[in-house]
């Protein structure tokens, strides 16, 4: 049937029809799968990086998975606000999330940063940097404030960026691609990480459906 044919019978009848009562080849539209959520802190205040995994399992839960603290030098960017000796930790929670739901989480991580610069407590204008992601099995994605050609916007003032796409048992970097995530002890977590978001999503049974 025509799509004109489509739009008399839909005026003759009086009633709504919808596509999937013809032969019309058209995209379904369903829910994602859920993600797991990635959150990395950058600090070089030891006692600040392990408060700050206590606050973070307050808003997002259960940490089910944490890197060893590795050492930040792959570039003097953050030093001028956070000062020398910087240190990243990753951790990746219990709690599968959707998609979408990362922008609500960098606005909420924006906002924890902020409570801990103005405290005052710390020395560095920047005492901390919490940049939280996700990963789903084929890609790594970050949040971001900042709008740039290969980002997407999301909401609330937060862009998108996939980071690395997983192939073949490993993970790839793109051009824009920060050079410590194409790094063999970030990656090497992502790919534990990656294990055990799979073995959650297999658990939770969980199923694709109609949106």
């Amino acid at each position: 049937m025509k799509c004109y044919q489509i739009l008399d019978e839909l005026a003759r009848n009086g009633h709504q029809l919808t596509l999937s009562n013809y032969n019309i080849p058209v995209g379904l539209i369903s829910k994602p799968k859920p993600v797991n959520l990635l959150i990395g802190v950058l600090t070089n205040i030891p006692e600040l990086l392990r408060q700050t995994d206590k606050i973070l399992e307050e808003h997002f839960g259960p940490i089910d998975l944490r890197s060893d603290i590795l050492i930040f030098n792959f570039t003097d960017y953050y030093d001028e606000e956070m000062g020398k000796g910087i240190q990243r930790q990753f951790y990746s929670f219990e709690k599968l999330i959707m998609p979408d739901e990362i922008a609500t989480v960098k606005v909420q991580t924006n906002y924890i940063e902020e409570c801990i610069a103005t405290s005052k407590k710390y020395p560095p204008k920047r005492p901390a940097n919490i940049d939280p992601g996700y990963m789903n099995e084929s890609r790594l994605v970050l949040a971001s404030t900042k709008d740039f050609s290969h980002r997407i916007y999301l909401r609330d003032g937060i862009y998108a960026e996939v980071t690395l796409n997983y192939r073949r048992g490993r993970y790839e970097s793109f051009p824009w691609t920060f050079p410590d995530y194409k790094s063999a002890d970030y990656q090497n977590f992502f790919l534990l990480a990656r294990e055990l978001y799979i073995k959650k999503l297999k658990a939770g049974k969980w199923k694709p459906s109609e949106k």
